[in-house]
């Protein structure tokens, strides 16, 4: 059922998180996945057409950019033909949900070109990471609804997409019981104890410093905030780190989640270096809020799917268990 059509039955308490976030519909079999590349290009071979296969052989219809398949350099085409395909598939009544199909660089030169009272006109389901951080940011704020921090078929999906993360993605997606926790095997660990509730908001340490000084900087006030990252030097780690807390998004932020922190080692710019995970410790252990480390989501597999506008707990105590939990569904279930 549409959105439009529950909210015209009354039934808009059904359509919002407890925060006041519009929960898309529902992701069903059969319907339409739309496929787009907000950031840089697709160079692996067939990559577009094997993401289409993958998704069709689950049972999914889809549809494919019409710049989908672009590329100028490092970006998957010019900046405003990537955004005319976001803007079309918003307003497309036969899509039901867009997947980016990877990230790399590029989306934050979108923003300006986007239709906001459109996309905001026309929820529904948006997947993606990374370099797509700044499109979460940019769309909860302006636009108010859930978004999904997720896996995308060109990075994650054709190559082998572990029976992990697929349920987590789906189950996100579909409205059935999402992980709260890691896959069996990776532990968690608290940072500095305590327990919060608030929404999750974040993505990618780098684009999320890129935001700042911004109109589509992160609004971290009283929310959680999910970090991580890849191929960053620990010091500059260290150097994006301290950057969101001069800007007070640490402090406002009511807790902590960190990712994976990917090939994140020195690389030897310094003879002497700290590791990313004593620099976590430095800058998080005396938050006076929990922060809890080694949560199983960024450039990894298996990997959560985090929706990003939906209602979390965190508990961290001073032996250093950690859990956290979701408190809502990120969809509504009337989505077919």
């Amino acid at each position: 059922m549409r959105l439009d059509i529950l909210v015209s039955l009354g039934m808009k308490d059904l359509l919002r998180t407890q925060g006041g976030l519009i929960r898309p519909a529902a992701l069903r079999r059969g319907q339409t996945i739309g496929l787009v590349a907000p950031a840089s290009p697709c160079w692996t071979e067939n990559g577009i057409a094997r993401s289409a296969q993958y998704l069709e052989r689950l049972g999914y219809r889809v549809a494919v950019a019409p710049h989908c398949a672009d590329a100028v350099g490092y970006l998957a085409g010019a900046d405003r033909d990537r955004a005319s395909d976001l803007n079309s598939f918003f307003a497309d009544p036969d899509i039901d949900a867009i997947f980016c199909i990877r990230g790399g660089y590029g989306a934050l030169r979108l923003v300006e070109f986007l239709d906001w009272g459109l996309i905001a006109a026309n929820p529904k389901i948006f997947a993606g990471y990374s370099d797509i951080t700044t499109l979460h940011a940019a769309i909860g704020s302006r636009c108010g609804f859930v978004t999904f921090h997720a896996p995308m078929p060109v990075s994650d999906m054709i190559d082998g997409f572990s029976d992990f993360s697929a349920s987590s993605f789906f189950a996100a997606l579909s409205g059935a019981p999402i992980p709260s926790g890691n896959p069996e095997g990776f532990g968690m660990s608290a940072v500095c104890p305590g327990v919060a509730t608030g929404a999750l908001c974040g993505g990618n340490l780098s684009l999320v410093a890129a935001s700042l000084g911004t109109p589509w900087e992160i609004d971290a006030k009283g929310k959680i905030l999910f970090l991580e990252d890849i191929g960053e030097e620990p010091y500059s780690v260290d150097r994006m780190l301290t950057q969101l807390r001069l800007a007070g998004k640490i402090d406002e932020c009511a807790g902590v989640l960190l990712g994976e922190w990917t090939d994140c080692e020195s690389k030897g710019s310094y003879r002497e270096s700290a590791t990313v995970a004593e620099i976590l410790r430095a800058e998080f252990s005396s938050l006076g809020k929990p922060a809890i480390a080694g949560v199983r989501a960024g450039h990894c597999d298996p990997t959560l799917t985090l929706p990003f506008g939906v209602l979390v707990s965190l508990e961290a105590d001073e032996a250093g268990i950690a859990s956290w939990r979701f408190e809502e569904s990120p969809v509504t279930e009337s989505g077919s």
